[in-house]
């Protein structure tokens, strides 16, 4: 089988890396959009190839999920060998479970729709929930960019810093930074009342004195950073506070927030495309290209991945 790199709209220079490193030119793609906004992807014939379809579901969510539906029923319909989705991002994942009556389980029904599309496999970067696998009726491979982020961070900080996860879900996760970086970790309680607005409670942990690193899988818009920041320099935390997150899709007003806090770096991947943000904040994104084309290059070559996924 040939492999045939297939890129979505949404990130096209990512897909660009990937298919660089592995010596590849992208397989032609055109996105056609009628007046409307209906979708229509044009593709080359893919019949007999490992295609992999290359494409974040990050903001504009919806539009990119449609996309990426009819680009696999396209794959499908050209009579594909295999059709993989590297999907970095994973729109809907926090929509894991149901928190009252009369709600979906968007992760599901998202999944779902993928697999009917077309996708025999999923390729994922630090999925919000590691109950999407589960649900999920084809193989999912789940890659984590912390490694990756760990070595940008131990040259930024000190060996005094404290790993803090600014909420519960996020906990693993700090653990996971914490020992890579052999620091210790600390916990903020949070409780979410609305989906723009957090109220940070508890710490438990002791970071008096001491530079912490807040952690997160992915950051919206940055309320659950901001609370937990709040409660770590009422904690005695020193001033210098840095962020770390696999995602950042960064919405409005998260640039605003992060201005008003005594950041002294943010460290993200180019999982998704990243707009403009305040030229006064201290980003640095780190490419997940290298991860991507190293999976992509094994799948092919039905090699193991264990070393590049989520550890449970």
């Amino acid at each position: 089988m040939t492999l045939q790199l297939v890129p979505g709209s949404a990130h096209r220079a990512l897909a660009e890396a990937v298919a660089g490193l592995l010596g590849l030119q992208l397989s032609t793609c055109q996105v056609d959009r009628f007046p409307d906004g209906e979708l229509r992807p044009r593709l080359a014939c893919l019949r007999g190839a490992d295609v992999y379809v290359i494409a974040p579901t990050g903001p504009a969510v919806n539009d990119h999920v449609v996309e990426l539906l009819l680009l696999l029923d396209a794959c499908r319909r050209s009579d594909a060998a295999r059709v993989t989705a590297v999907v970095p991002y994973f729109g809907y994942a926090r929509q894991d479970r149901r928190s009252g009556a009369g709600q979906p389980v968007g992760a599901r029904v998202v999944s779902d729709a993928l697999v009917t599309a077309g996708a025999q496999r999923l390729v994922i970067v630090d999925a919000h929930t590691p109950a999407l696998e589960a649900m999920c009726t084809v193989p999912v491979e789940m890659l984590t960019a912390v490694p990756m982020l760990v070595t940008a961070l131990a040259s930024a900080v000190s060996r005094e810093a404290v790993v803090v996860a600014p909420d519960l879900g996020a906990v693993r996760l700090a653990e996971h930074y914490a020992a890579l970086l052999e620091t210790s970790v600390a916990v903020v309680r949070k409780t979410r009342r609305s989906p723009t607005d957090v109220l940070a409670e508890e710490l438990t942990g002791d970071v008096d004195g001491r530079p912490v690193i807040i952690v997160d899988d992915m950051i919206s818009t940055g309320a659950t950073i901001e609370a937990a920041a709040r409660v770590l320099l009422d904690h005695g935390a020193t001033p210098e506070i840095v962020v770390a997150a696999t995602h950042g899709l960064l919405i409005d007003p998260a640039a605003e927030r992060f201005a008003a806090l005594p950041l002294s770096a943010l460290f993200i991947t180019d999982s998704l495309a990243q707009r403009e943000t305040t030229p006064a904040l201290p980003v640095q994104v780190q490419s997940i290209a290298p991860l991507l084309a190293d999976t992509v290059g094994r799948l092919h070559r039905d090699q193991a991945l264990d070393d590049l996924l989520i550890q449970s």
